[in-house]
């Protein structure tokens, strides 16, 4: 199902070990994200899911092993990898328009094209009109919808996404799935999305790894028949439930 492989980036972890608050929770692991794709991670509570988004957006060092990407380690953070959590992280002072706008600024985009782009963008995730209210006057579903254009307006080569959608509604959550999809396809980058839901892991991912703990840090990664559309998933389900229960 991917596209343009070549706007994304290649992301590995080569025998990776990391630690949170001081204790190891993901040993040895080894995984590489196909430049494009959409990656889903997912496994029980305390694997280290959240952790490894966090190393690959150079947010936190390997306590052994090399984290990649194009080849090149990850020592820090970088525009080419956007991070978008499941709390928004939106600046609440800043308008619907001026947060896309930062990461347009960030971009390095001129300021007499960004307010343009900035529009494009608000339309684009269904929010047109909604381009001077603050954060705090819209829903939920809405702020995510700012921080999913917010995080791909840099124009990122791979995104890392912490169960963005976990806190919202089902009906709510099944927009900004098809949205996701919508968007990815129309400015291809890699993603590597965490989620605990088998559903949604099978709805957005080309291949989904299934992280155990520290002892055993990759029980299967699987591939997702495409296209997305297609509703019998039967088998590839039965084998990530499996993964998920060992």
């Amino acid at each position: 199902m991917t596209t343009a492989l070549s706007t994304g980036l290649r992301l590995q972890l080569d025998r990776v070990t990391l630690s949170y608050t001081g204790e190891p929770v993901v040993r040895d692991l080894s995984l590489d994200v196909r430049p494009g794709e959409i990656l889903v991670l997912t496994g029980p509570s305390g694997c280290g899911k959240s952790t490894v988004l966090r190393a690959l957006a150079g947010l936190l060092a390997p306590d052994a092993g090399r984290v990649l990407a194009d080849e090149e380690p990850v020592t820090t953070t970088s525009r080419d990898r956007a991070v978008v959590f499941q709390d928004n992280a939106l600046l609440p002072w800043r308008t619907v328009r001026s947060n896309i706008d930062l990461a347009l600024k960030l971009r390095g985009i001129p300021r007499h094209d960004r307010r343009a782009a900035a529009e494009r963008w608000i339309d684009e995730v269904g929010l047109t009109g909604f381009g001077d209210y603050l954060p705090k006057s819209l829903s939920g579903g809405m702020r995510q919808r700012v921080q999913l254009a917010r995080g791909l307006a840099g124009a990122p080569r791979a995104a890392m996404m912490d169960e963005p959608f976990g806190a919202l509604d089902t009906q709510t959550r099944a927009t900004m799935q098809r949205l996701l999809i919508d968007t990815w396809r129309a400015h291809p980058t890699t993603v590597v999305f965490v989620t605990h839901d088998v559903d949604e892991a099978l709805l957005l991912g080309d291949r989904v790894a299934v992280l155990g703990r520290a002892g055993h840090p990759l029980r299967a990664v699987l591939d997702v028949p495409t296209p997305r559309t297609v509703l019998d998933r039967t088998a590839v389900r039965r084998e990530l439930l499996a993964a998920l229960e060992n």
